[in-house]
């Protein structure tokens, strides 16, 4: 009986290292396909947002005589303005008494849900994303004495934005649904850049790529991917945008077009090199 016994036992646990073994296995191969699931889950997620936010826009546009909002991605009052990075939410302030600073005091009653503003593959959502989008240009950020505090995004949203594409060529956002000739019908997309003062010489993007760290959340400023190498080596990232239409597309982060942002109001003054908040890059389509 106790030779017996033992063998049973000796077998049993063989048994139990085959089992082992079988598991490790499906897991090796289980695991890369579980994280293709939930980054396709995460595109879908994020088109959706892109084209809600596009539907939102046309529907502002459709009450407003047909213009879009004007763009929040500006520091200066009056006359004396420049344009800041396109994925703010909050502006500093207001840049004349007539316009928000908030994004969210013209879409609100579009979008209640501040998490359609945030692209799902960002490193986390931004602290106070929901507050902040209720409280529109009263804005006040807790953590903070400051007063009026500007929110910046993971999206770039284009619509009466303008921007330095180089050898003296200037992006001009859509102005309304029907914007053509000079203007661009690109409304959102994904961010995807390069040499922001918050990770000099090095890309970033809400969309997360191969060796990519995360650049924490600030008081202002959403957390993102970031790798730093030379301007050369694109990481490969598949992006969205939006139109206006209201059709989405993907397209690859060596499809693009990089734009600066602008020192004058017209588009055609770029911040320095070493200095501001970097390239910024628009799918090719952006330009057609």
């Amino acid at each position: 009986m106790q030779a017996g016994d033992g063998y049973r036992h000796g077998f049993t646990l063989i048994e139990l290292m085959v089992v082992i073994s079988v598991i490790s296995l499906i897991m090796a191969f289980a695991l890369p396909a579980l994280n293709g699931v939930k980054r396709q889950a995460k595109s879908v997620v994020s088109m959706n947002n892109q084209r809600q936010i596009a539907t939102a826009s046309n529907l502002f546009a459709t009450e407003n005589h047909d213009r879009y909002p004007e763009s929040v991605a500006t520091i200066g009052f009056d006359d004396n303005w420049n344009w800041t990075d396109p994925t703010r939410l909050t502006g500093n302030r207001r840049r004349s008494p007539q316009l928000y600073r908030a994004m969210s005091e013209y879409l609100r009653s579009f979008i209640a849900d501040a998490s359609i503003m945030y692209c799902p593959g960002a490193p986390r959502e931004y602290t106070y994303l929901q507050q902040s989008w209720e409280a529109g240009d009263n804005w006040d950020n807790p953590e903070t004495s400051f007063t009026a505090d500007p929110v910046g995004g993971t999206y770039c949203f284009y619509w009466n934005y303008r921007g330095y594409l180089g050898d003296g060529k200037i992006f001009r956002g859509p102005s309304s649904p029907a914007s053509s000739g000079n203007f661009s019908k690109l409304l959102v997309s994904d961010y995807f850049g390069y040499n922001h003062w918050r990770s000099p010489n090095a890309f970033g993007s809400c969309e997360k790529f191969e060796s990519a760290a995360i650049i924490p959340e600030t008081y202002l400023l959403s957390s993102y991917w970031s790798l730093k190498t030379e301007f050369e080596n694109y990481p490969e990232i598949k992006l969205r945008a939006a139109y206006t239409d209201g059709h989405v597309e993907t397209y690859s982060s060596t499809e693009v077009v990089p734009m600066k942002v602008s020192l004058t109001s017209d588009g055609s003054s770029p911040y320095p090199d070493d200095v501001g908040p970097g390239v910024y890059f628009l799918p090719q389509n952006a330009l057609n």
